[in-house]
């Protein structure tokens, strides 16, 4: 796989937190950077999925929600 070397800055704190959630994951904070990213492209993908949903059936229900919710067990 070819990777591409970036350079990036963090607010205070972050950096430290990035750190040791990598540590706790056992990934070096590439791996660990590269995931959150993946994972924030596919969250991305799903808000416009569901925005195209619902222009063509409408705003989902209180109850449809509810519904979601507990089948993801949240």
């Amino acid at each position: 796989m070819a990777t591409e070397r970036l350079t990036i800055s963090f607010e205070a704190g972050l950096t430290g937190a990035v750190r040791e959630a990598a540590a706790a994951d056992d990934q070096n904070m590439s791996a660990w950077l590269a995931d959150a990213a993946r994972r924030r492209l596919v969250t991305r993908g799903l808000r416009d999925v569901i925005a195209d949903w619902e222009a063509t059936h409408g705003t989902f229900t209180e109850a449809e929600l509810a519904r979601a919710r507990a089948e993801l067990g949240h």
